[in-house]
């Protein structure tokens, strides 16, 4: 053996392991072979060594076009299921207490479905599942909200039940809702579980298996992927969670190109034009470069070029050609422009939202688009049954968390082919005019009066100023609705506004913040004065109501309640703390000013006869 002596380009550990090997030319013949089991041991330690390494600092290299895309080619993941005689050998308890299984038990073949996962807040793990899918999975299955007896499997073999979250209105596919086991969130890093039909184990002897799990990725994190995406005309408009952070701080476009890749793996990569928040638009890609037979479910995401990384991403373009364009994910003109629409996004707004689309289309609402955050109460019944009233509601599944601003653009694009003018308003917000209590009835032209009017010459956005009414002496939700039950609001100069914007002047960067949009040149602002109208916002509701709030916050430059950071934010409660923890005295806070002024008012336009019902209180017959 040569001697190898030692510098700086000969490693430490592989340095030591040389030593180690020389000595055994002089130790007895027992100790070589003890030495032998030592060598062994130290060559595999060094290459274990060199590899953890190497993956290390290779991990969020892109290698080829893996952007961490659904898999197009094969749905299915065919893994180990024990047999209908299977029974759980033991039942485990993770930390908490929430019952997680391990099973083992003789096996059988069965299917997995191939979906992306995200992890998203309070350990929710989200699925979506493969367009390629079989049918069971592109409709709601097992009834009352449910997974329909669907499992997630996670890397370690825990298991929880799979809800049913609903389709993805603009790519159609299916969506699922797991808990991830406290058990499981101890392995780093969290790998993608399997959705499957029953809770399974994986038999690592099956060469299936052995694939399965070679192929396995690390789950999406909600602060950081591509969410959706919206073709125009002109060009594709991104919605990139995590790229730009800080509210009026945008990277450059040049930082940026659009990825878009088929289930072949072949990439074309565009320009990226406009980087602002969460909203990146870029140049359609050349179809031609995909081959004749040109697969639909074509991937996108955002390649950051300064970092040589792409930003997973769980969107799918889709193509403006008459021939290949799916309409669910493109602007399509069928029929003549709504005059006034209003938008909100919603969570468990059920109760509100028959005296909110009442209210407001008695005043020149034509339709009401909801993007729907993820609602768990009944929305879905109380919406059909204001369309089978006769009013147009539209519910678009939004389950993206912190994202209020991303649905606004989304919308103002989305929405500008079938709505002229957009009213941006919560489901708490009453817009009120001094000058309609003389009116005997509600009207289409009071609302119209404010936004388009012979002063109204390019004007692209009309706002209104908040009073921010408090609980008023409310323990519970008011059953005769919110303009009955609150009447006390607070002497502050307030700083919150609401808008109503014609949505061709809107900027073609889609930059929107707290309810109002930036315009395009050639268009002014235009404030009203609270001497000529209001928004009564219901916001300090009684304490049941209002708790709900710390859930989380839907903007994504507000922070949510719980946490302790930016506690002198406007968008705090005074007086609250980090926890929902009733202060004293609640139902008194923020009452400086009694106003009952659109109490008395929508009792004279909506009452029922004498009493106190009001006509949001019954159905239409």
């Amino acid at each position: 053996m040569l001697p190898l002596k030692k510098s700086s380009s000969a490693p430490a550990l592989v340095y030591l392991v040389y030593q180690k090997m020389s000595l055994s030319n002089v130790l007895p013949e027992t100790v070589r072979r003890r030495g032998s089991m030592t060598k062994l041991f130290l060559v595999f330690l060094t290459l274990f060594f060199f590899t953890y390494i190497s993956l290390l600092f290779s991990r969020y290299a892109i290698q080829g076009t893996d952007l961490g895309f659904l898999s197009a080619s094969n749905p299915l993941t065919w893994i180990k299921n024990p047999d209908s005689s299977f029974s759980l050998n033991k039942e485990l308890r993770d930390d908490g207490g929430r019952r997680s299984s391990h099973v083992s038990s003789s096996a059988r073949d069965f299917v997995g479905y191939e979906s992306v996962s995200i992890l998203m807040p309070a350990w929710e793990v989200l699925l979506i599942v493969s367009p390629e899918a079989p049918p069971l999975l592109k409709a709601p299955v097992g009834g009352g909200g449910d997974g329909g007896g669907l499992y997630c499997l996670f890397s370690n073999n825990a298991t929880s039940e799979a809800r049913y979250a609903g389709v993805l209105p603009f790519t159609n596919r299916t969506s699922f809702k797991c808990e991830m086991p406290k058990n499981a969130r101890r392995q780093r890093p969290y790998i993608q579980p399997v959705l499957t039909e029953s809770p399974a184990v994986v038999v690592q002897s099956s060469p299936s298996v052995q694939e399965s799990q070679a192929n396995k990725k690390e789950m999406i994190r909600n602060t950081f992927f591509v969410y959706e995406s919206l073709s125009t005309e002109n060009d594709v408009i991104l919605f990139v969670k995590g790229v730009n952070h800080r509210q009026g701080i945008n990277r450059t476009p040049d930082e940026f190109r659009c990825v878009f890749e088929d289930g072949q793996k072949t990439t074309v990569k565009t320009a990226v034009t406009s980087s602002v928040q969460e909203v990146f638009r870029c140049h359609h890609p050349d179809l031609t470069a995909f081959g004749p037979n040109t697969n639909t479910n074509i991937k996108v995401s955002l390649e950051i070029a300064t970092e040589n990384r792409a930003v997973p991403s769980v969107a799918l373009y889709a193509p403006t050609t008459a021939t290949t364009a799916p309409a669910r994910r493109t602007i399509v003109n069928r029929e003549p422009k709504k005059l006034l629409c209003a938008c909100t996004m919603v969570y468990n707004v059920a109760k509100y939202l028959r005296e909110w689309v009442t209210y407001y289309s008695k005043l020149g609402v034509e339709k009401f688009i909801l993007y729907d955050n993820d609602s768990d109460d009944n929305l879905t019944e109380i919406v059909n049954e204001l369309n089978r009233d006769g009013f147009d509601v539209t519910t678009l599944l939004w389950l993206w968390p912190k994202t209020q601003e991303a649905g606004f653009s989304h919308n103002a694009v989305f929405s500008n082919d079938t709505c002229r003018w957009m009213m941006y308003m919560d489901v708490d917000e009453f817009v009120f005019a001094p000058s309609w209590i003389n009116e005997s009835q509600p009207s289409d032209q009071l609302l119209r009066s404010l936004y388009l009017n012979e002063k109204s010459l390019y004007v692209g956005q009309v706002s209104f100023r908040c009073n921010d009414f408090g609980p008023s002496d409310q323990l519970t939700h008011p059953v005769e609705g919110v303009t009955q039950g609150y009447t006390c609001h607070r002497w502050v100069a307030q700083q919150r506004h609401k808008s109503i914007v014609l949505l061709d002047a809107v900027d073609d960067s889609l930059v929107n913040v707290v309810h109002h949009f930036g315009l395009k040149r050639g268009f002014r602002w235009k404030h009203i004065g609270p001497e000529s109208a209001v928004v009564n916002h219901y916001k300090y509701q009684a304490w049941p109501e209002f708790k709900a709030k710390f859930r989380r916050r839907v903007s994504a430059y507000v922070v949510d309640w719980r946490e302790s950071l930016n506690p002198k934010s406007k968008d705090r409660t005074p007086g609250l703390g980090f926890e929902p923890v009733e202060p004293k005295g609640w139902s008194k806070m923020f009452c400086d000013i009694r106003d009952d002024r659109l109490k008395l008012l929508t009792r004279k336009w909506f009452g029922i006869g004498t009493g106190s019902k009001m006509v949001w209180q019954q159905r239409r017959r």
